[in-house]
């Protein structure tokens, strides 16, 4: 039997979800959603994105995409520019009324990661982090920049976190 408070792919899952109701709670209160959080971030490191690759990032239809950004559009926060290759193409770029929202998102974020990591010793943290990269490089079949190789990961019932 699986002791689930100790299954990795159990802790996370819910990890993950408890970050996401938090995350959905704090965007409320500032009157948007936790996508068009993730809308402002995206663009904030990569502007000029399209709608597709947003949608393909978000893992969500274009079409909601589209929606999200009509509605940042309207608040002046993003502006949609023609691609100068491909007329068919809207690239998407932060408009300084933005800049306030990506502020109180940034002190949203570092607010959760306090309460996340509050108690964790860093050097146990920084093993923590090394250990999702590795992971995360292992599902999307990346290289791990700076590794020579990667031990093939252990069997997932015997990885326990205490």
């Amino acid at each position: 039997m699986t002791d689930f408070e100790h299954d990795l792919l159990f802790l996370l899952h819910d990890v993950g979800r408890l970050l996401r109701v938090d995350a959905d709670k704090r965007a409320r209160a500032e009157d948007m959603t936790r996508a068009q959080w993730g809308i402002l971030l995206w663009l904030e490191r990569q502007p000029g994105m399209s709608q597709k690759e947003l949608s393909e990032l978000l893992e969500v239809e274009p079409i909601s995409v589209a929606r999200l950004v009509d509605r940042l559009e309207a608040r002046a926060m993003v502006e949609r520019r023609p691609d100068p290759k491909d007329r068919r193409i809207w690239r998407l770029h932060l408009c300084p009324a933005a800049h306030p929202a990506l502020r109180e998102i940034h002190r949203h974020r570092a607010a959760m990661a306090r309460r996340l990591t509050d108690g964790i010793d860093p050097a146990t943290l920084e093993a923590m982090t090394e250990a999702l990269i590795v992971m995360k490089a292992t599902l999307s079949h990346e290289p791990r920049l700076g590794a020579a190789s990667v031990a093939a990961p252990p069997r997932i019932d015997a990885l326990e976190i205490a």
